[in-house]
């Protein structure tokens, strides 16, 4: 089982693409421009979306890809492809851009009856079986309603999670539960440095200081990566983090990186 990361920027700049993770080919963890760097026959196999928020940043593929995929996926009579996420974020699609003002209805295109996208709500704690692996929604704490995930790697691996936070201010809720899990790799969002602490809380987004805080809470030593760093920001960032002389074992997340659970 591999996690690839296609994007993990804050923003878009040059080299900077937002967040976007590929598990396995088939299945896309949130929507961002990461997404653009793939092959055609690459973005037609994407058969699940697995959404944190329903921010631009994370978003923006999917009509995208919809319509890129749209002609070879009918064409090989392929089923819809799925978009799980919160009730909230799939009415936020819906309503914000789904609309035939920002972009066509590809949930009712080519047909109502067979549509390339179609919307499937989850809830906190759900566990999705996604071809056999198992993806738990995890709380996060922002300004709309969103969620995390954990991606169980199977018996084979003694159930060792890859966990992604989302965005994320801190987050008691998150802690409690992977307390219980055994974790592979953390990646978790630090978006902003303690200069712009101030910001960060009001956007409900992690500076080092937060971090080093949340961190605290996990116990023994973690393969921790940094992730949703603003466009500039990386070496401000970074520098914070690792004067938290925390145990855990962390680094920045960088594009193309592929994760193995």
């Amino acid at each position: 089982m591999n996690i690839r990361v296609l994007g993990c920027s804050g923003a878009i700049a040059a080299g900077y693409k937002t967040t976007a993770f590929l598990l396995d080919g088939d299945v896309l963890i949130d929507a961002g421009t990461g997404v653009g760097d793939l092959p055609l026959d690459a973005l037609a196999a994407i058969d699940h979306i697995l959404l944190s928020h329903s921010h631009l940043d994370h978003v923006l593929g999917i009509p995208l890809l919809a319509d890129a995929v749209l002609r070879l996926r009918v064409a090989a009579g392929r089923p819809p492809i799925q978009v799980h996420a919160l009730p909230e974020t799939l009415a936020a699609l819906r309503q914000h851009i789904f609309n035939g003002i920002i972009w066509p209805d590809f949930t009712a295109l080519p047909t109502a009856a067979a549509p390339v996208l179609s919307l499937h709500p989850f809830q906190i704690g759900d566990r999705l079986d996604l071809g056999g692996r198992v993806v738990e929604v995890l709380p996060a704490m922002h300004t709309v309603p969103a969620v995390g995930f954990a991606v169980d790697a199977g018996a084979a691996a003694g159930h060792a999670h890859w966990v992604f936070t989302g965005d994320t201010g801190p987050n008691p809720a998150l802690w409690q539960r992977l307390a219980t899990m055994r974790l592979s790799h953390l990646v978790i969002e630090t978006a902003f440095s303690d200069d712009e602490s101030e910001v960060a809380h009001v956007s409900q987004h992690l500076c080092p200081t937060d971090l080093g805080r949340e961190l605290a809470q996990l116990a023994g030593s973690v393969d921790v990566r940094i992730t949703h760093i603003k466009p500039g920001e990386v070496e401000a960032v970074m520098a914070g983090v690792q004067a938290l002389n925390s145990p855990h074992r962390i680094s920045a997340l960088q594009a193309g990186q592929v994760m193995t659970l």
